[in-house]
């Protein structure tokens, strides 16, 4: 696959490529001076007419190059800190639903914010990828709850581990299912509060806005897009913050849910809240990527909780969102959560569920009992 420097782009980006500082695109803001000293960041791929157009941020600077598609995946080579050849897929041209059953080996994470190699260490102790961080794992799923984007500095790495080994995954006959979460929302609604400086720098030198970087036409944008919020598997449902009363009482079933946020991924946050079609998917109390209140015996009473899952026809619900020490049971069983607060860097769970049975996987590649911890309050 023949690539090539652009020779022509538009003017703001030949003068990043030449190394001639361009002023902030509109969202972004003056990283630090350490974070804007020499530094690897990329690739990002956009779809063009014909094939792709890569950039990359290589020693605090840009690169751009075109690679073109004679057929689908195109080989991007390893460059400026990238660690291993990324094999882009053809647009999605799709949406992934997520309704399984008789799934024998399960596993679930969530909220992993840019720690690329803590999560990456957790899956390797765990067996679900090998030494080369290839998955490993066979007919298993494995399913992130949400919440990729924010807070840690390598944000980028991780969505494209997530990339190859969904396909990965699949050539095994098995899966891996990456559900949206509020962050997801956030960013590309240019919510931009809990960006890593780094990726501010990252705007800075590719003269692009953050956001912009994953827009509809770009690799992981459109793969983004094509992600559900809501997943069933046997009888578990994965959300990111919990389905609620109030969200359920509007009778959206869970699969036109999750075409309402593909339509308005991306819109203003002004545009969702002020149409009712999204603004139920939005609203920062009870919608199904912010909703808290499985951890709040005030805001939800046992009646209650067991009132929801009879809705959802399941007997658990698996969020991620509300941070706890370990992954944890609440409520007898009835929810599992699953953020075991990876995004501070320092240690993360897995929850594993094989032929019915429940465990927790630890970062020294233990298998522990999943303790249930619904007197405990969840972790700040």
């Amino acid at each position: 696959m023949k690539s090539f420097l652009l020779p022509c782009l538009s003017p703001l980006l030949a003068l990043a490529f030449a190394g001639v500082a361009v002023a902030a695109p509109p969202e972004a803001t003056q990283a630090p001076a350490a974070t804007q000293a020499r530094f690897d960041d990329g690739p990002y791929i956009d779809y063009v007419e014909g094939g792709l157009v890569a950039r990359w941020v290589c020693g605090g600077r840009s690169e751009v190059a075109r690679l073109r598609a004679e057929r689908w995946p195109v080989r991007v080579p390893p460059r400026c800190g990238q660690d291993a050849a990324i094999e882009v897929r053809a647009p999605v041209g799709g949406r992934e639903r997520v309704d399984l059953r008789g799934v024998a080996r399960l596993a679930a994470l969530s909220d992993v914010h840019g720690q690329y190699a803590l999560m990456l260490r957790l899956l390797q102790a765990n067996r679900i990828l090998d030494e080369r961080g290839d998955w490993a794992w066979g007919d298993g799923h494995l399913v992130l709850v949400g919440d990729v984007f924010d807070r840690g500095p390598r944000v980028n790495e991780i969505f494209w581990k997530l990339y190859a080994l969904e396909q990965q995954a699949r050539a095994a006959g098995g899966g891996l299912h990456v559900l949206l979460g509020n962050h997801e929302a956030m960013v590309l609604y240019r919510d931009l509060r809990y960006v890593n400086d780094r990726y501010f720098a990252t705007a800075n030198a590719l003269g692009i806005a953050y956001t912009d970087l994953y827009g509809p036409g770009s690799v992981i944008g459109d793969w983004l897009r094509s992600r559900p919020v809501i997943a069933r598997i046997d009888d578990m449902l994965f959300v990111h913050g919990g389905m609620s009363p109030a969200f359920l009482a509007l009778g959206i079933d869970n699969e036109t849910a999750n075409d309402r946020y593909r339509e308005s991924l991306g819109l203003p946050r002004a545009a969702t809240r002020d149409d009712p079609r999204y603004a139920p998917l939005y609203d920062g109390r009870d919608s199904p990527i912010w909703y808290r209140g499985y951890f709040d015996a005030e805001a939800l009473d046992a009646a209650g909780m067991d009132a929801v899952l009879d809705r959802l026809g399941v007997a658990h619900v698996v969020v991620g969102h509300t941070s706890m020490a370990r992954v944890e049971s609440h409520r007898g069983g009835r929810v599992i959560a699953v953020d075991s607060s990876i995004k501070n860097g320092e240690s993360g769970e897995l929850l594993f569920v094989e032929d019915g049975r429940m465990s927790r996987g630890t970062l020294a590649g233990e298998r522990l009992p999943l303790r249930d911890a619904t007197a405990t309050e969840p972790v700040d």
